[in-house]
């Protein structure tokens, strides 16, 4: 009797809500060092799913919106406080979570490299590749798989790329940009080509030193702010792959 007492009073409960975020920033591959797409996770230390790695988040306090809960449980896991931080989905599905019903709502974060070396790191939160990423808590996969859709579809809007990059880069840095988050390779020589044509990005007068050939100029972005992401700015990598399948 006391078990299903037990049942109909979770089922009788209010769902629990609770915030998650998934965090891209671009790390170098352990293998050829080349920019690829990672995220941080943190080790659970309590059921359900002890032990397993799970997305950043937690619980909404009564006194805070939902994106300063974001926030807060950003900075309290990871030190990080990304300046793009958008509301991605909400999950709830039935089966979730065990025991009492819990709704996610789930917000996305792109961070530059300099501001992703900050994140703490401990044996309960690490960096990982988000397109190799074992089983996590929850439904934690699934929601890293669609925050991976989502950005690779806004990647075609262009301007989100550039959350990924300092104020000046150059074109060769955005284009691994858009190698690391598509996961594929782009012709070099077509992306420089629309890049260059692109009114939204403009030269300077400064040059990346250190390297062991001609320093490479450095462009800045001066279209509206990347977070605002607007349809056909800056370049398409569809129709950057097109021109490149029809002049091999």
């Amino acid at each position: 009797m006391l078990i299903n007492a037990n049942v109909s009073e979770r089922q009788q409960a209010s769902p629990g809500l609770a915030i998650s975020t998934v965090i891209f920033a671009l790390r170098p591959s352990t293998g050829s060092g080349r920019p690829t797409l990672w995220l941080p996770l943190v080790r659970r230390v309590r059921q359900p799913h002890l032990n397993m790695w799970a997305l950043p988040g937690g619980p909404l306090g009564h006194d805070e919106s939902l994106s300063d809960a974001a926030a807060r449980n950003l900075a309290e896991t990871t030190a990080l406080s990304p300046r793009y931080l958008e509301q991605l989905y909400a999950f709830g599905g039935l089966d979730r979570s065990p025991g009492q019903r819990l709704v996610s709502i789930v917000y996305w974060a792109l961070v530059q490299p300099d501001v992703a070396a900050l994140a703490q790191e401990s044996e309960n939160v690490k960096w990982f590749r988000a397109d190799d990423l074992d089983e996590l808590a929850f439904d934690h996969n699934e929601i890293v798989n669609y925050a991976l859709w989502r950005l690779r579809n806004k990647m075609e809007y262009g301007s989100i790329a550039y959350n990924f990059l300092g104020s000046t880069f150059t074109l060769a840095q955005v284009r691994e940009v858009y190698e690391a988050v598509l996961n594929r390779p782009l012709d070099p020589a077509n992306f420089r080509r629309q890049l260059r044509a692109a009114v939204d990005i403009q030269p300077t007068d400064m040059f990346l030193q250190g390297g062991r050939h001609r320093p490479p100029r450095l462009y800045r972005y001066t279209g509206d702010d990347p977070a605002e992401v607007t349809p056909d700015r800056i370049c398409n990598p569809s129709t950057i792959e097109s021109e490149h399948r029809s002049n091999p």
